[in-house]
This record gives C-alpha cells, sequence and structure tokens, in this order.
C-alpha cells in the first residue's frame, strides 16, 4: 500500500517536471486545425461559431485555437489540465474509455475524449438557450474547449502510454536539440517542416493541407467527417487511431537517448499531416451537426449507450472548476 502511494505520487512529480511540453500540436498546429474547420463549416454553424465567440477573436476561430494551453497554468483553471489527454496501458496499443477515461486520481471521465462528449453536450444547447435566453452553460467556453481538445485527440501521443506520460519522460535528440518525444509531435516535426518546406510561413502550409484535402485526400473527406449513424460526436474512434498511430509510428525508433532526425522527420510528417487535416474537416463536420438550426431526430446522441453510465462532467465555473452529474 504505502508503495503504492509512492509510485503515485513519483509520477505526480514526474509529470509535473514534464508538463510544459504536454501542449499538443503547440499554437501552429491548432491555429492550423482550426482554419482548415473554418473552411468546412456550414452556414448554421459559421454564424453560430462567430456568435458564440469572444469579441477579442474577430470572428476568426483560429485566433482562440490556443486559449485551452494558454490558460491551462493558471490556477483557477488548473483542473482543465487532464481534459487534453487520456492515457492507455503501456504496450497494448489500445484505447477503452472505461478503462482509460480518468484522471491520476481516478476520477471518471477527466479525460480528452470525455471532455469532448462534455463540451458537445453543452454546445447542443444553443438553440434551446436562445430561444428563452436562459443560458445553463458558458458556451463560448465551451466552444474554445471543444475546438482545442478536438485537435488534442488526434495527436497521437495524447493517447500515449501511461508508462512514459504520452512521450514526455522518453528524452530524445531532434537533430542536436535536446527534447522529449512527446514534444517532438507537438511542435517540433511542424516547426521543422515549416522551416524546410514552407518558408517558416504559417499560411502557405495551411494553404498546402487545404490543397492536400480537396486534391490527394478528397475521397476520404466524408468518411473523415462522419460518426455513426446515431452519433453527433466520436472521439472515441480519434482516440483509437492515435494510439495506434502512436505505435506505429510515434514510439518506433524513438527510444531514450537516441537522435531522431532526416529518417524519422520525413516518414512522420505525413502523419502528422494527416492529423492535421482530419482535425480540422472533423472539428467543422461536428460542429456543423451541433448547430443544425432543424432539430435532430431524437435517436441522436453526442456518445455510445455507455453515456447513462459514465456520466457527463458539467462545468459550474472556472474557478468551481468541474463536477459529475
Amino acid at each position: 500500500m504505502i508503495g503504492s502511494r509512492f509510485s503515485y505520487i513519483g509520477r505526480i512529480l514526474a509529470l509535473l517536471q514534464v508538463l510544459p511540453g504536454i501542449l499538443a500540436w503547440g499554437k501552429e498546429g491548432h491555429y492550423a486545425i482550426c482554419k482548415i474547420a473554418e473552411g468546412f463549416l456550414n452556414e448554421d454553424a459559421a454564424t453560430t461559431v462567430k456568435a458564440l465567440l469572444p469579441d477579442y477573436a474577430k470572428g476568426d476561430l483560429a485566433a482562440v485555437c490556443s486559449w485551452a494551453d494558454e490558460i491551462r497554468h493558471n490556477f483557477h483553471w488548473r483542473w482543465s489540465g487532464p481534459l487534453h489527454y487520456v492515457d492507455t496501458p503501456d504496450f497494448r496499443c489500445n484505447y477503452e474509455y472505461c478503462r482509460d477515461c480518468h484522471d491520476l486520481s481516478g476520477n471518471k471521465d477527466r479525460c480528452v475524449t470525455g471532455a469532448i462528449f462534455n463540451y458537445s453536450m453543452q454546445l447542443m444547447t444553443y438553440h434551446e438557450s436562445k430561444s428563452t435566453s436562459e443560458w445553463k452553460y458558458n458556451l463560448t467556453e465551451a466552444l474554445m474547449f471543444l475546438s482545442h481538445f478536438i485537435g488534442d485527440v488526434h495527436q497521437p501521443l495524447h493517447v500515449g502510454f501511461t508508462g512514459d506520460a504520452g512521450g514526455n519522460t522518453i528524452i530524445v535528440r531532434w537533430y542536436r536539440r535536446k527534447t522529449n518525444l512527446h514534444h517532438v509531435w507537438d511542435d517540433m516535426i511542424i516547426d521543422s517542416a515549416l522551416k524546410t518546406f514552407y518558408n517558416s510561413d504559417r499560411a502557405i502550409m495551411i494553404q498546402a493541407l487545404q490543397r492536400n484535402i480537396t486534391d490527394g485526400w478528397s475521397s476520404d473527406i466524408a468518411s473523415w467527417g462522419n460518426c455513426s449513424s446515431e452519433y453527433l460526436v466520436c472521439p472515441d474512434l480519434y482516440a483509437s487511431e492515435s494510439i495506434n498511430l502512436a505505435c506505429k509510428f510515434a514510439y518506433r525508433n524513438a527510444t531514450p537517448g537516441s537522435t531522431l532526425s532526416d529518417d524519422y522527420f520525413l516518414s512522420r510528417l505525413p502523419v502528422v499531416e494527416k492529423r492535421l487535416a482530419q482535425s480540422g474537416v472533423r472539428l467543422a463536420a461536428t460542429l456543423n451537426r451541433l448547430f443544425a438550426s432543424k432539430p435532430l431526430p431524437s435517436h441522436f446522441t453526442t456518445g455510445d449507450g455507455s453515456n447513462a453510465s459514465r456520466g457527463w462532467l458539467r462545468i459550474k465555473g472556472s474557478v468551481q472548476g468541474p463536477t459529475l452529474i
């Protein structure tokens, strides 16, 4: 019992040491995801998104796509930290909501997929709240959280192994720079691509991704955006894809102390670019469903049949943090 307690404390301390690196995709990646999503929003969703965005965003969803990372280390928002990722058992290379979606203290539903279900449920109340002028949730925050977390769940190491905190404790070199594997996937692959292929211009990178979506991946767009027929959101699918990619690409040939250079960079960049594109398309498809002006059939749900037992997170306020309902 004592041993397990010290193991738990040790894991907390290890995570605190690497916590600054747990920022999926970094600012450039999240901006690209939301900019791609803006191009796939239908009229209803685009109008609702602009209505919910804070004034300082000036109608640009991409401008607030990193908000959830920017506030997470603020004392009042620390409760949101576990909502950015979901850890899975070491080397199993699979994800299960009921097994994996919990925080370090074992609180259920406190993970990125649980957060996506939660904030989707909140955003579903928009039209009802607008018609009655009774706002049960802060839907501006819900929109900014959801837009960010759909990006997070597509980063393979945000659905990584528990034992290495999603690659945060795997120390490697990215060319000559010492870093950790998680940071490589959050930032360094994208940063290297910007410098190598896009003249350090984010707009050029986004245009290239958009061209790939309409050309190279055009036949996949419909399937990317779809959930099962009765679901509005499907983050469990995205998480399962991510842990599979983590095992096939992120962890492979990236042992502690190794140097990752051209071979790793050039073979992993296509994976990163496709996940960014999928994130954008799926974020738009999700918002299109959630903000549909016509009522959806009664059989539509924000998750699978286990939702009644798994419970929903309701954010009562940024200071109080989340509680179960």
